[in-house]
């Protein structure tokens, strides 16, 4: 009987200590749950204004967005008669153009990269490129954006553009190489090294024995990486995906600097030519305009475009769990 009640009491003090961790983890998971939910009503406190003056018409196209944004902030000297007309279409425009541009470019390449990696480069190379791959995720945005200002724009402006494309569309916008290709391009550099660790811890988690399975029912090993390994890390490219396009969604600093900082949509209308004409995103918008707080509607103005970046990047996440959900069947990598 006393060697039960030892037992008893030592079960007791073990599952002390762990009881309290589990309360505390869970206390901290509800104070990151709560702080986030408490900086989405924040920011759509402040974005309210701008949103209620606009309706739906804040997504829609209409009038010069930097003349939208200067009468916004003359306004704020005058609060009986605050200007808040605001048409995003050009911002969205560009914004869908430069990230969903950068994550296709990034994806292909990533992907054929990581299988490279995993599959079919010499154990040297490899020990070498996981590195380089890490130092290039850490590089910051801003030394990105000097690259593309001081090699990718002025490459674009005097090898790319012709005479007879500037004088096409010079009553409209000038062409000098900030344009959407320059942004579209360096911003697919930066998302793909993110791309390439996630697809390749993917490709590695792959059971080895599904792999020789396949090669020793004669299927050639290129077959083999596509039908077995790449289909089965398929949630793992979900992710990485998702957490690229998140990254390119919120870059501000780099694309401030190539993209040509103009509120203006690139016309596929236009032929060729659109991929050199200048815009400006979402979250660009946002880093040139900050020394505009001061003036009440322009800072509500500014609130409901981080509104939108938080919700894309909430319904981005909520959009690579669904399309995990038909993949759990893989089993591994669910």
């Amino acid at each position: 009987m006393k060697v039960d009640d030892d037992v008893l009491s030592d079960e007791e003090s073990s599952a002390g200590p762990d009881q309290r961790a589990e309360l505390t983890l869970g206390a901290l998971v509800c104070v990151v749950v709560g702080l986030v939910l408490a900086m989405f009503v924040f920011v759509l406190h402040e974005a309210w204004p701008s949103f209620a003056h606009n309706g739906l018409h804040w997504f829609g196209a209409g009038g010069s967005v930097d003349n939208q944004i200067d009468a916004i902030y003359s306004s704020g000297d005058n609060a009986a008669r605050a200007v808040y007309t605001f048409h995003a279409w050009p911002l969205i425009w560009s914004t869908i153009l430069i990230v969903g541009g950068a994550v296709v470019i990034a994806f292909v390449c990533s992907l054929f990269v990581a299988v490279f990696i995993v599959e079919f480069a010499p154990e040297p190379m490899r020990a070498l490129l996981q590195p380089v791959l890490r130092m290039l995720a850490m590089v910051p945005s801003v030394v990105y954006g000097l690259l593309g200002v001081l090699v990718v724009v002025p490459f674009i402006n005097n090898h790319l553009i012709s005479e007879h494309s500037k004088a096409s569309v010079t009553p409209i916008i000038t062409l000098d190489g900030y344009s959407l290709l320059a942004a579209v391009v360096i911003l697919a550099v930066m998302i793909a090294p993110v791309m390439i660790s996630i697809f390749v811890n993917g490709l590695r988690a792959v059971p080895r024995g599904w792999l020789e399975g396949s090669l020793a029912l004669g299927i050639n090993p290129w077959r083999t990486v596509w039908k077995v390994g790449v289909r089965t890390a398929r949630p793992a490219l979900v992710a990485g995906t998702v957490l690229a396009t998140a990254r390119g969604i919120g870059e501000a600093v780099m694309l401030s600097m190539v993209s040509g900082s103009v509120g203006f949509a690139p016309n596929p209308a236009d032929g060729l030519v659109f991929i050199f004409e200048p815009s400006r995103p979402l979250a660009a918008t946002i880093i040139d305009n900050i020394d505009q707080l001061t003036s009440p509607p322009m800072r509500h103005t500014l609130y409901a475009l981080g509104a939108v970046l938080l919700f894309s990047g909430a319904m981005l996440s909520f959009a690579g769990w669904a399309a995990k959900q038909p993949l759990r069947r893989y089993g591994v990598l669910a």
